[in-house]
């Protein structure tokens, strides 16, 4: 297979996202308001309740909207990357992607280029999103937006794969919107993004240890730790573990063999 095949393969799925994205303008404005709620109004009511201390990457007391806007970023990448998903769903089973998956192209290029395209634009709301943060007073160092954008590449390739490899298994997009709720809300309320562990820890143990073993929490630290500047290099390690296996399984469940058969036993 030409090198040229791949790169086509790569500019029609990137440019297929982008137009898409572009089409939806509404679906920018959703990405950004629902993040911008928690900062500036429940960070309000917040604020009070939750006194944040004096923890790494931090070196003095914060504000709440401080500590929560690494959270905020990775709830954009968190939904985008299941809404990217839900695309994959629609265009497996009647769109460009069902062509793609049965082309002699690689399955992991298809979906590493799918992952891309998703992570390209989820990067492009994060930065508007620190962007309307700092209209607020939410000031991160500016060299530390450069030195998140790994960790923002890396945690938006693990939320994709994860809603790729939720694709993979679910057939009707009925079901798909439904199975994203039960993953969509406890990865992200059972994580570290809007409050620190050791607060969840006094509350409760059992619930401490479950947003522990969260690979959204060690996402959002690597996010977080990188935004000022520092390496957190469990959080890297899970991170970069998690999205292996995520992948792999994404990888293996889009077989077009059995999705022949699918759609034979269909009919």
């Amino acid at each position: 297979m030409p090198l040229k095949a791949y790169l086509i393969c790569f500019n029609g799925v990137l440019k297929r996202e982008f137009l898409r994205f572009v089409h939806q303008r509404t679906r920018f404005l959703s990405a950004l308001i629902r993040p911008l709620l928690w900062l500036v109004v429940f960070a309000a009511g917040f604020r009070a309740a939750l006194g944040v201390s004096i923890i790494p990457p931090y070196q003095t007391y914060i504000t709440y909207e401080t500590f929560i806007l690494p959270g905020l970023c990775c709830m954009i990448l968190l939904f985008n990357g299941m809404q990217g998903s839900l695309s994959m769903v629609y265009d497996r089973e009647m769109g460009s992607m069902k062509v793609l998956l049965m082309s002699p192209l690689p399955r992991a290029w298809l979906l590493f280029c799918k992952l891309v395209s998703i992570a390209l634009l989820s990067l492009a709301q994060v930065y508007a999103f620190i962007a309307l943060g700092w209209l607020v007073g939410v000031e991160p160092p500016l060299w530390g937006l450069v030195a998140v954008l790994p960790a923002l590449l890396l945690t938006a390739f693990l939320l994709g794969a994860i809603g790729l490899f939720l694709s993979s298994r679910i057939r009707q997009l009925e079901n798909f919107a439904g199975v994203m709720n039960f993953v969509i809300f406890p990865m992200f309320f059972m994580s570290s993004a809007l409050y620190p562990l050791w607060k969840m820890r006094e509350s409760s143990e059992w619930l401490y240890w479950v947003c522990s073993f969260n690979p959204f929490t060690h996402a959002v630290e690597l996010v977080r730790f990188a935004l000022y500047l520092e390496l957190n290099q469990t959080a890297l390690l899970i991170t970069l573990a998690t999205t292996a296996v995520f992948t792999l399984l994404a990888l293996l469940g889009f077989n077009p063999e059995r999705m022949a058969s699918n759609t034979r036993g269909k009919g």
